[in-house]
């Protein structure tokens, strides 16, 4: 090992540790499911082949005195049966373990990743490798020769191997820093952040001010969801399957898309199921951006940032269709590459700061813990949609739904699609689902096919399932 096979975390992803905590240890999920029971042996060996292709993974997380960084190491994966909760801790402080694991039950291939290592389309990348190279092993008539990359989630997954990330795409947006590490070992240049660099020198320190600076608006009392913890902080994950082009239709009907259509019936659910809001009126939701849509990447890290949108009820109209364009119209003028990038400017100016670099790591980590509550006073729910995905052959003839999902702090769904088949998996640390009841009943209502499957949390539903 060299001196070169390690980096540092960058803020992005040291938000993760410092916001971990019993009811949200910040890990996600990407299931894939099969038409027959998987194969534990034939994973393994598919487990083996994409590990080596992946160096980001080979990584585990070291704290220094200033910064966390990702180490390589020699460790090496194996899938187990689901035998945990869903989403249970993956980093624990101290332990040198891969920051991932896989795992099946039935006919699912799923994959648990801390969110510190990877976003929801680098995990996408790794299943869709690992799902392939099941596949090519368990139907022995498929022809293994088949390129080994293929395209995963709403983007083209890189053309190279192992994710060596192609030093000349990443110059563009690197910071001189960065480049250097790019330049590394194989395992530098996979775990390299994918920071995102804007050439802000020609602009007076004034008007990088006025530029970055965070403007918000009046402070609005923003709705909190209330309910019963689970017993044991497990999240509560209950998934909704549906036709993905229906769903689509509806969205379509009213001029917006997806994301802000299930968010719309998101703020609606809440309202309806919570018998009136009282005087917290405004619901607020995140929504993360890929920032890969827009300043292209391959890096397999962390490369997203998040939106704000809220709707105020009692202020204007208030059906679903209005509050659909109202969204809709707060969320575009955020997500073009001019807007993102103003946005980014600050964010990086402060990553930049000659004071921040000699904070020591634990103040490091109370200030952002400080910073992430602080923004969680004004978001009500958070939802995210993966997008339609598409698998390389032989997986994409043998998987049928793909499913997505994350611990959450407060009520949450994710959304993807594949096969025709659009699932939306709503997680909570609360036992109430009355709000995810009246999702699924305004669906249903406009002759939407919705079934549901739920996990089991309570001592009485844990029990129920071991008869």
């Amino acid at each position: 090992m060299t001196h070169r096979d390690w980096v540092r975390l960058d803020n992005a992803s040291n938000i993760f540790l410092a916001a971990r905590s019993a009811a949200d240890p910040k890990v996600f999920r990407l299931s894939a499911e099969t038409d027959h029971d998987v194969d534990p042996q034939l994973l393994q060996e598919a487990l083996d082949e994409t590990y080596d292709r992946y160096r980001l993974y080979h990584a585990v997380l070291q704290s220094g005195l200033f910064w966390y960084y990702l180490q390589d190491s020699d460790l090496r994966p194996l899938v187990t049966p689901e035998e945990q909760h869903t989403c249970a801790p993956i980093y624990q402080a101290g332990r040198r373990n891969l920051l991932f694991r896989v795992i099946h039950h039935r006919r699912r291939i799923s994959l648990e990743v801390f969110h510190a290592l990877t976003d929801g389309t680098g995990a996408a990348w790794f299943l869709s490798d690992l799902v392939n190279a099941y596949s090519r092993r368990r139907f022995s008539d498929s022809d293994r020769t088949l390129p080994l990359d293929g395209p995963s989630g709403a983007d083209e997954a890189p053309d190279e191997p192992v994710h060596a990330l192609s030093i000349d795409s990443f110059a563009h947006y690197f910071h001189r820093r960065h480049q250097l590490h790019a330049s590394g070992s194989a395992f530098s240049r996979a775990a390299g952040p994918a920071a995102f660099t804007v050439d802000d020198s020609t602009q007076s320190p004034a008007a990088r001010w006025n530029n970055g600076r965070l403007r918000r608006p009046a402070e609005k009392k923003v709705h909190h969801v209330r309910g019963t913890r689970t017993p044991d902080n497990r999240t509560r994950v209950v998934e909704l399957t549906m036709p993905a082009n229906a769903v689509l239709g509806l969205a379509r009907a009213a001029d917006v898309s997806m994301t802000m259509y299930l968010t719309a019936l998101f703020f609606e659910s809440i309202r309806i199921s919570s018998g009136g809001l009282g005087k917290a009126r405004t619901l607020a939701a995140s929504v993360p951006v890929n920032l890969r849509q827009f300043f292209p990447s391959t890096s397999a890290r962390n490369f997203f940032t998040t939106v704000r949108v809220e709707h105020t009820y009692g202020q204007g109209e208030d059906d679903l269709g209005s509050i659909c364009k109202q969204l809709e119209n707060q969320f575009l003028p955020q997500v073009t590459q001019e807007a993102l990038e103003k946005k980014l400017r600050w964010f990086i100016r402060v990553e930049r700061m000659p004071g921040l670099r000699i904070v020591p790591r634990p103040l490091k980590d109370v200030i952002l813990g400080l910073a992430n509550r602080h923004s969680n006073r004004g978001l009500s729910v958070a939802v995210s949609n993966l997008g339609r995905l598409s698998l390389p052959e032989p997986a994409e003839s043998h998987v049928g739904r793909v499913l997505f999902h994350v611990s959450a702090v407060r009520p949450q769904f994710c959304a993807t699609s594949h096969a025709g088949l659009l699932t939306v998996s709503f997680t909570s640390p609360f036992v109430e689902t009355d709000h995810i009841r009246e999702f699924a009943r305004m669906l249903t209502s406009e002759g939407i096919d919705v079934t549901v499957a739920a996990e089991r949390v309570t001592e009485d539903e844990i029990a129920e399932g071991l008869l």
